[in-house]
């Protein structure tokens, strides 16, 4: 029988995808593991690999094309022994029987009045849906092994998956099977849960009208900037949040910065010889969010409709601007890690987030998040939280002042931090306990090293 290659969520939130290059064509041998296609995302460009042997009999998907939905047929793998032909043919009438079976809707559609809601196209009925576990995390798995999971009845939720990145394949079916894997359970009735609905605005037509023709051009949204667009409408519409500031004292930070930057160790490279490390401020502030949210671990949290989420690590967020957009590499226990290493390891994957090289693991998720405008001159501002976190720091400029120091003004160095917060899961006692903590370890910076 024929396999049905769909487009894969390469994330739990993608929604679709551009197909960029197939890397194998129509006749080709591959098994599981091989890397078939180039898939571009709103933020990343990824691999896709193979989770089933075969012989590619029909790319129904051209490279190129963009928006392409997840789970949308895009190939066909003629099964060992199977006929390429009749596999390539059977794949060919399929899109065919759908577009007639979609025909009556359109025409029906015309006469219909226009709804309130959009309606969105349901995936190709080639492809079965991809199941989802019950703690509402996608199980990732192949199109046959969804099928023989059907068919057998088995939840794919309870079988272990062997591919690759633990995606559950044929094997692993047939072996949960043999073993006696939990049942597939009814579906549940009911109502599904829906994305928040963007705020309405005016027609694109309407604000057109306010200009003159001639006076503006058209720069159409990439899937970056409908991406941002839609988080951070979601955040705006659905977080109650509040925001706190803090000014703390840098000199301190900035004289132990220098001396550990004059210390680095030199390393050798094709271009000679250079610093194994040169630290920014921007790595003492993730440092000591992170060191923040281990001393105040209640604030490390992230909100659900049944439960707060407890994290046992700090992954701080990044902010990185990349050409019209922007992204948030993430610092994965930031906590445990000496500045050194957090310096370069920010430094790297700001370089491939500009490259649209970061795996979605490396900018997804998260606790907590630090944007800094300091270098713009900017002296305060306030961020959007970045769901699912239920924090933000927005860092400005250091900036001299004068300050009081023994009795005595003096001349020293000033810093903003703005910190906003989802009062659902970060009350205002909570947060001002967690700001206060951040600016301890900013004006103390000798106690991140210990």
């Amino acid at each position: 029988m024929p396999i049905n290659i769909t487009m894969p969520a390469l994330s739990p939130t993608m929604e679709e995808g551009n197909l960029a290059k197939w890397l194998v064509k129509e006749g080709d041998t591959v098994k599981s593991g091989d890397v078939i296609a180039e898939i571009e995302t709103d933020k990343a460009t990824m691999e896709v690999e193979a989770v089933d042997e075969g012989v590619i009999a029909k790319i129904v998907v051209p490279a190129g094309t963009e928006a392409v939905k997840v789970n949308a047929l895009i190939a066909i793998i003629a099964e060992e022994g199977e006929d390429v032909a009749a596999a390539a043919a059977g794949a060919g009438s399929a899109p065919k029987a759908e577009a007639k079976a979609e025909a009556p809707k359109a025409e029906a559609a015309k006469e219909a009045p226009k709804a309130e809601k959009p309606v969105t196209d349901a995936a190709p009925a080639a492809s079965t849906p991809a199941p989802v576990a019950a703690d509402g995390n996608r199980v990732f798995s192949s199109p046959l092994a969804r099928r023989l999971a059907k068919e057998a009845g088995l939840d794919l939720s309870a079988v272990t998956g062997t591919g690759p990145h633990g995606r559950v394949v044929k094997a692993d079916v047939e072996k949960a099977a043999a073993g006696g894997a939990a049942k597939a359970a009814p579906a549940a009735a009911g109502p599904s849960a829906a994305a928040p609905a963007l705020a309405k605005g005016p027609s694109d037509d309407n604000v057109l009208k306010l200009f003159a023709d001639g006076s503006y051009e058209l720069l159409p949204h990439d899937g970056m900037r409908k991406t941002i667009a839609a988080r951070l409408t979601e955040s705006t519409q659905t977080v109650p949040s509040y925001t706190i500031s803090m000014d703390c004292l840098l000199d301190n930070l900035m004289a132990l910065r220098a001396d550990i930057n004059k210390s680095a160790p030199v390393k050798k490279t094709e271009k000679g010889e250079v610093p194994a490390f040169k630290l920014s401020v921007n790595d003492f502030i993730i440092k000591a969010m992170a060191l923040a949210l281990r001393d105040v671990p209640m604030a490390n949290a992230s909100w659900t409709s049944t439960a707060r989420v407890l994290h046992k690590h700090a992954d701080v967020g990044v902010a990185v601007s990349i050409p019209d957009g922007l992204i948030t590499p993430i610092v994965r226990k930031a906590e445990t890690k000496s500045l050194s290493v957090i310096s370069n390891e920010v430094k790297d994957m700001a370089k491939r987030a500009r490259d649209k090289k970061l795996k979605p693991e490396e900018y997804q998720g998260g606790t907590t998040s630090v944007s800094n405008l300091g270098m713009f001159g900017v002296s305060s501002f306030t961020s959007i939280v970045n769901l699912p976190q239920a924090s933000i720091v927005s860092i400005g400029a250091g900036v001299e002042k004068p300050v009081v120091k023994n009795g005595e003004i003096k001349v020293g160095t000033v810093m903003t931090a703005t910190f906003a917060f989802d009062h659902r899961v970060i009350d205002g006692a909570l947060g001002a306990e967690l700001a206060s903590a951040f600016k301890r370890y900013i004006e103390n910076p000798m106690s991140m090293l210990v």
